[in-house]
């Protein structure tokens, strides 16, 4: 069958929306029908190569859509049922799954676009195979996708939203509350206040955190940052955010600090904002050849922990459902996060709009 696609061909090059070739769906996969995807920053780091594919390659990782066909030995899902996209896969049987961390998988954790049998499902007119972002591909209308990566949701919730949840709402709420497991009365930093930045500070709120600071450089991400819960902001632009944040914090620093950005810099001003045995939750994702580097001895002497946060240390199929339960009893917002729509068309423009820290989320919506 056919299907339009945004595919990117060169590093840093304008993104291409053509028409591609799909394949049914094999043993244990299924056909998706699109409905929504959210624009994240993870797929400008797929154009940048931050996060490195070394072929051409379908963007999008956060959606929502609708089951059209199921292939052999699929036993979890059937048609018509409604489902987010979950960008991870997950054996089920290895040491991290049995320790219910499957998105540390050993068998199938960091996917580089081929389906899990090793091929591809999308041909361009070339004859050449196209991979899928994260074995998904939600910036195309039609998806062939493993069944692992479903998460099925009752009909009525509205997918535009769902799909937000396939990887900013989980990344952010689940960093705080999963990953670092905040305390009520706890103070809190968000370094970066994008798309997963503004769950990390809905995560704060849902702890119950007593000062929730927003750090960025874009005013207009800032006031987006209040709406969402900061108590305090700090334009790192016209201020040294460590020093501000101290300030904030009795000279202290706070007990959690959250970088979702993903830059060696603020990832060690991270670690410098925290007090004494406080903790910084690195959630952005760096690209793949940066380092960063922190005094040996005050790592020591300081007992600060740093810890990673991969897809807020989720299990998709239990804690997704729970966050759509909170958007319908009015704790999570998610209405607010979607700032403007797109068509696939769009997409070169819905990047523009991300790099300007324009939107909380900018999100395609598909026919």
């Amino acid at each position: 069958m056919k299907t339009h696609a945004a595919v990117m061909y060169e590093h840093n090059q304008p993104i291409v929306v053509e028409e591609l070739e799909l394949e049914d769906p094999k043993a244990n996969e299924v056909l998706v029908r699109t409905a929504a995807s959210g624009v994240c920053h993870s797929d400008l780091s797929v154009v940048t190569g931050a996060i490195y594919y070394d072929a051409a390659v379908v963007l999008g990782h956060e959606g929502a859509g609708i089951i059209e066909y199921v292939g052999a030995d699929v036993t979890d899902f059937r048609v018509g049922d409604h489902v987010i996209l979950s960008f991870v896969s997950y054996c089920g049987d290895c040491h991290m799954c049995q320790m219910e961390k499957v998105c540390l998988c050993e068998s199938y954790n960091v996917p580089r676009g081929f389906q899990l049998d090793g091929t591809y499902r999308l041909y361009n007119k070339s004859g050449e195979g196209i991979l899928q972002m994260a074995r998904i591909a939600t910036m195309s209308e039609y998806m062939v996708v493993p069944q692992q990566n479903l998460v099925r949701i009752d009909d009525h919730f509205s997918l535009e939203k769902a799909a937000l949840v396939g990887c900013g709402v989980t990344t952010g709420v689940g960093a705080v509350l999963n990953t670092a497991k905040v305390e009520p009365g706890c103070s809190v930093a968000v370094i970066g206040t994008g798309g997963v930045g503004l769950n990390a500070i809905q995560g704060a709120v849902l702890a119950q955190a007593e000062k929730i600071i927003a750090v960025d450089i874009a005013e207009k991400k800032l006031d987006f940052a209040k709406g969402f819960g900061a108590t305090d902001v700090v334009n790192a632009a016209d201020n040294n955010p460590v020093e501000a944040v101290r300030e904030l914090t009795d000279g202290r620093g706070v007990d959690y600090a959250f970088e979702v950005i993903g830059n060696p810099q603020t990832i060690v001003q991270a670690y410098q904002m925290v007090r004494a045995a406080g903790t910084a939750v690195i959630v952005g994702i760096t690209h793949h050849e940066k380092e960063f580097s922190i005094p040996a001895q005050h790592f020591v002497t300081s007992e600060k922990q740093i810890v990673g946060s991969f897809y807020g240390s989720c299990q998709p199929r239990v804690d997704m459902p729970k966050l759509l339960n909170l958007y319908t009893e009015g704790k999570l917002k998610l209405d607010e996060l979607i700032t403007r729509h797109y068509s696939l068309d769009q997409i070169n423009e819905a990047f523009a709009d991300m790099e300007a820290g324009e939107n909380a989320r900018g999100v395609i919506l598909f026919n």
